[in-house]
């Protein structure tokens, strides 16, 4: 099963060296143990475009599409051959780059 792991920032900011440090030796991790499959990090909500083009003429707007203390900041995705080893793996990545985290399974098709 694959699964989105979601880093949530409130603020904080970009990650301190120290926790580059961990997030780098946690990635290691996940390739080591076959749990990884894509990772990426986000630049600052405020550089945002929200495109709605559901009614046949787009309407582009600046910004996220919902302003909040807390954002998106980068995310896993992550092979895992069940939710509980999802959940581990999203505990030792909120300790590595000490933001909350959100795990979610991804649809499957």
């Amino acid at each position: 099963m694959q699964f989105l792991v979601s880093v949530i920032d409130d603020g904080t900011g970009p990650a301190t060296p120290t926790e580059d440090a961990a997030i780098d030796a946690f990635n290691d991790r996940l390739r080591a143990g076959g749990h990884w499959v894509f990772v990426g990090g986000l630049a600052s909500p405020t550089t945002a475009t929200v495109i709605d083009n559901r009614h046949g003429e787009a309407l582009v707007t600046d910004g996220p599409f919902v302003e909040s203390k807390e954002y998106l900041a980068g995310f896993w995705v992550l092979e895992a051959r069940d939710l509980d080893v999802a959940l581990e793996l999203g505990a030792d990545a909120s300790r590595a780059c000490h933001r909350k985290i959100e795990v979610r399974p991804l649809a499957v098709p």
